[in-house]
């Protein structure tokens, strides 16, 4: 049974009999029922519950609306948490699931109407950019000293979350509380790549062992050994691919490339987590974190050299390695493909899928003892990387209360933010979601356990090479505006309606026509841009650093990494 949909029902008939406003008696039934597994003992458990009981009294009978995107975390808190939070406190919780473009328009509207239409949000922290420079959400910090004091969880534990510093600004305030994180790694079929006729025969074919793909040019000879072969040898019938993506000219194809494929190309500067002065996503900024170019032409890289390499490979790789149907599909089709049990090897992987890949729903990846025949590992860097580079992306979809919500409703929905990611429940939330935000959490008795039966997670968030892997950061000053440019541009180039300079040149210059507006405005004061002039692309191809002038062969040596000894190291 889905473990959110048991857990419901356990929560129901906790609840059941007991008065709509119940304090500690739903507490203790909530507990009873739903966390087996916490860092905290019971009677810390009970306590901090009586907190949440006490400072929510003020606000009992009140309703509040929130919303979040629909991944398996989510749910978990809509059908499991918002409930047994009306109950212990009153405050009656409207947990709205809707799509992640949904997420993002509504809160554009919010911002742009001043109307609260959610009393919070759980939007990522790609928005880290936009909230500090148009200051229309409640900085946290101040808040959580000030008129959200009375509301805050003494035992909360700040520095137990592993990504506060996404949603920290460059002023070195917090401006969204994480509530999930989920890292985007390569998968592959570690079953496959083990196999001793495989293994010889890649070998034999290209000169080197089969292995975790280091760079680029490993993936790319894997994906082409993988496609097609036979592997009738291991008992796999049906045709297979040596790779997996997705191209349908939609909102979610915008986030295949600002979610780092162009850091893992080597597009940007080096720096963590995000490079200065060129992002991932291109865009330059001066000394004052002041966006000042997006085209090469003015200091960016969104059309540089590394930039069409990026987008060459990814079109490259879906023509020839995916599944004809990949093409039309979106981030949300093309996700449980690989539980299907055909393809080889996915490079750009979100580990958000571990829940499905371990599901019911997997039999074909996983053995008969539930232990996965797939694993995760680091994903390859393309040509123009370098060490110190971001070489992924990790999402952290985080609680964000807007200056437009009133007081007291932000309060209301504070304490409700708090409880979903309180070190009571964290535990049990991560088990059902897999989508981490505290040390306490990761380094619990309870995943060492079960570590085996999760393909690399757990070994992967308890390594130092998780902090390469971040959020879109700061130089992005206003992401609903310029994320919408990416599917549309990006999908000239998917389609083939483009080649993947013109998509790029267009994209940059659509992206540096928003900016440019925003510096006319003035709408973000001294935060906002100040372009630069244009100048020949020579002149800052010459430079230092990004954006980079072409690489003549692109096609560097391949090398791979023996899985095993990837994670021994990581010991």
């Amino acid at each position: 049974m889905n473990l959110a949909l048991r857990s419901t029902t356990a929560v129901a008939l906790a609840f059941a009999g007991l008065p709509a406003f119940a304090d500690m008696d739903a507490a203790r039934a909530f507990l009873d029922a739903e966390i087996e597994r916490s860092v905290l003992s019971r009677e810390e458990q009970e306590n901090e519950m009586q907190w949440f009981v006490d400072a929510a009294a003020p606000f009992s009978g009140m309703e509040i609306n929130v919303v979040s995107e629909t991944i398996t975390t989510h749910e978990y808190e809509a059908n499991v948490l918002a409930p047994a939070f009306t109950a212990i406190t009153g405050i009656t919780v409207n947990h709205d699931l809707i799509g992640e473009g949904d997420v993002v328009e509504k809160l554009q509207t919010q911002m742009q109407s001043g109307e609260n239409i959610y009393d919070a949000y759980i939007n990522d922290s790609d928005l880290i950019g936009t909230h500090w420079r148009y200051q229309q959400a409640r900085n946290l910090t101040d808040w959580m000293a000030g008129e959200g004091a009375d509301v805050t969880n003494p035992g909360l534990n700040l520095d137990d979350f592993i990504g506060t510093q996404f949603t920290t600004g460059p002023d070195g305030k917090l401006y969204q509380l994480p509530d999930q994180q989920f890292a985007n790694l390569y998968w592959f079929r570690y079953d496959w790549f083990t196999d001793e006729k495989n293994m010889a025969d890649f070998e034999a074919e290209y000169g080197y062992s089969l292995g975790v793909p280091v760079n680029w040019s490993a993936y790319e000879d894997i994906a082409a050994f993988f496609t097609g072969r036979d592997l009738s040898h291991m008992g796999v019938d049906g045709e297979v691919f040596g790779h997996m993506d997705y191209g349908k000219k939609d909102p979610s194809l915008g986030w295949r490339f600002t979610d780092a494929w162009m850091s893992m190309a080597g597009m940007g500067d080096i720096g963590e987590p995000n490079g200065l002065p060129v992002d991932e996503w291109g865009i330059r900024v001066n000394e004052n974190s002041q966006p000042v170019g997006s085209c090469v032409e003015r200091g960016g890289a969104t059309n540089s050299p590394a930039a069409v390499y990026a987008i060459e490979k990814y079109t490259d790789w879906l023509q020839n390695y995916a599944p004809p149907a990949a093409a039309g599909m979106t981030f949300s089709e093309s996700g449980p493909i690989p539980s299907q049990g055909s393809i080889a090897q996915q490079m750009f992987w979100y580990t958000a899928f571990t829940a499905d890949m371990v599901g019911d729903g997997a039999a074909a990846v996983l053995n008969d003892d539930g232990t996965p025949r797939w694993r995760m590992a680091p994903s390859p860097h393309g040509v123009y990387w370098e060490d110190g580079m971001k070489v992924g992306y990790q999402d952290a979809g985080s609680w964000t209360l807007m200056e437009s919500t009133p007081v007291d409703r932000a309060k209301a929905a504070w304490l409700y933010a708090q409880f979903v990611t309180s070190q009571t429940v964290d535990v049990e939330k991560s088990h059902a979601g897999l989508t981490f935000i505290r040390e306490s959490t990761i380094q619990h008795d309870s995943f060492t356990e079960r570590a085996d039966k999760l393909g690399g997670l757990i070994e992967f968030y308890r390594s130092p090479a998780r902090v390469a892997w971040s959020p879109t950061g700061t130089n992005v000053p206003d992401y609903p505006k310029l994320a919408q440019l990416w599917w549309q541009n990006i999908g000239d180039a998917s389609s083939g309606a483009k080649t993947a300079q013109e998509a790029l040149d267009s994209l940059c210059e659509e992206q540096e026509r928003v900016l440019e507006r925003l510096e006319r405005a003035g709408v973000q004061g001294d935060l906002g841009p100040v372009m630069n002039e244009p100048q020949e692309a020579s002149y800052w191809l010459d430079q230092d650093g990004s954006p980079k002038a072409k690489i003549e062969n692109e096609d560097e040596e391949p090398q791979t990494v023996a899985y095993d000894e990837l994670i021994q190291s990581w010991q």
